[in-house]
């Protein structure tokens, strides 16, 4: 039977996260269990975002001027035995995209901490986001998580994911090794939003490789150690996919859509960094079968990103500090790759101002080395006062090619402006 499963995962995350902090609420107005907790901390921001999309959108329906309010709450509590919990839900109200509007649980577990001789582990059970990579433009390696496409097009936004996460830290390196019992959907703009396919994904029309649908038992693991200078990761993981493979569809009305099909994958990555002295060298490069290429057949492929960072501190004597960044990223598919990352090349340079407001300012392009598609951000943070700062970005898509991915985003360059008070 084919099902939707978009709000699914979302659902039982959120009940999830519902539970515990009852639970968490019970604890603490009760006297005698109240007794054993040792510290509580609550923390978060609220946030006011507005976009501007200059150009007059290229599909029907599409707005121009969405604007959000957003709500990022957070819950610690420890006891006084060592384990601890942590609570971090997520809302955002987009005033134009329905789709845009939602909630997610981005953390809800408790972490169990212990000693095995000179090592230490840790367990982590609940709604966790993990972060694997090292690069700034294309993390290939960081897979556990689904991405939040309807908050960037960056695709660096993730969704909670409920896991299991064991971590063994040893002289010797770091093991961790995850269980995640059932699959999240990526998320999609809706029809009045910007950065989307002519026609709109539809996850109710969704389906799996997996009988076991989104209920199949992905497994991961990553080992990692340092040596000298050297930083470096092995990780593999075996399961369903993140990315969807995207098929036109008839919904029940009739109306053409576009069908997300997961496929069953196994992926073994491999991610490295080399400090020497101002010099950043970075790597991360990935291995994968089980996906459908553009053209809708399964071919094993291998993909990498290359690149290097370096600091100049205190340029001519100020507290400035600049940061130049260049990344190759290659997709041995070429045309045939279902990302944006088939030839590129990233250019970018950060300037850390090391004032007071902590202003920091990160301009960058990503240009293709086989098309003349090019697309230009700057980011700029700065804190206006104690608890209140400002985010301003600017994403220009230019000369996209036809046979670009991001070819359908052509007018979708924007401008957009964040106040974010945090308590």
């Amino acid at each position: 039977m084919v099902r939707g499963i978009a709000g699914v995962g979302g659902q039982q995350t959120v009940t999830f996260g519902r539970v515990i902090a009852l639970l968490l609420a019970l604890t603490l107005c009760d006297p005698a269990a109240a007794s054993g907790i040792a510290h509580v901390e609550f923390s978060g921001s609220l946030g006011v975002e507005a976009r501007r999309f200059p150009e007059s959108p290229a599909h029907p329906g599409q707005g121009s001027q969405p604007s959000s309010l957003v709500a990022m709450p957070s819950l610690y509590v420890e006891s006084q035995t060592g384990w601890s919990f942590t609570l971090s839900p997520f809302y955002r109200f987009d005033g134009e995209d329905p789709r845009r509007t939602h909630a997610d649980v981005h953390e809800a577990y408790a972490l169990f901490l212990g000693e095995a001789g000179d090592a230490q582990w840790e367990l982590r059970v609940g709604v966790d986001r993990v972060f694997w990579g090292v690069v700034e433009s294309n993390n290939l390696v960081d897979i556990v998580n689904q991405i939040d496409l309807v908050e960037h097009p960056d695709e660096k936004s993730k969704l909670g994911q409920f896991m299991g996460h064991f971590t063994y830290a040893a002289t010797w390196g770091v093991v961790e090794l995850l269980g995640m019992p059932f699959h999240r959907q990526r998320t999609f703009p809706g029809r009045s939003g910007r950065l989307r396919f002519p026609w709109l994904v539809d996850a109710d029309l969704a389906t799996y490789e997996s009988g076991a649908e989104e209920r199949h038992v992905d497994v991961a693991a990553r080992y990692s150690h340092t040596v000298g200078a050297l930083d470096f990761g092995i990780s593999a993981f075996d399961g369903t996919s993140r990315e969807p493979f995207l098929i036109p569809a008839f919904r029940a009305d009739g109306d053409i859509a576009l069908a997300p099909h997961y496929r069953q994958i196994r992926q073994l990555g491999l991610d490295g960094q080399l400090t020497l002295g101002a010099w950043l060298l970075k790597l991360e490069a990935i291995q994968r079968s089980g996906m459908f290429n553009r053209l809708g057949r399964e071919e094993p492929y291998s993909s990498f990103v290359l690149g290097g960072e370096y600091s100049f501190y205190s340029v001519f004597g100020s507290a400035l500090d600049i940061t130049v960044l260049t990344e190759w990223s290659y997709d041995d598919r070429g045309i045939r790759s279902t990302t944006k990352f088939e030839n590129d090349l990233f250019l970018g340079a950060r300037l850390a101002f090391n004032d007071v407001q902590g202003t920091e300012l990160l301009v960058s392009t990503l240009q293709g080395a086989d098309h003349d598609s090019r697309v230009f951000s700057a980011e700029l943070n700065r804190r206006l006062a104690d608890r209140w700062s400002l985010r301003l970005e600017a994403i220009a898509l230019r000369e996209l090619d036809p046979t670009d991915i991001l070819y359908e985003t052509r007018r979708d360059s924007f401008v957009e402006v964040g106040v974010v008070y945090s308590f």
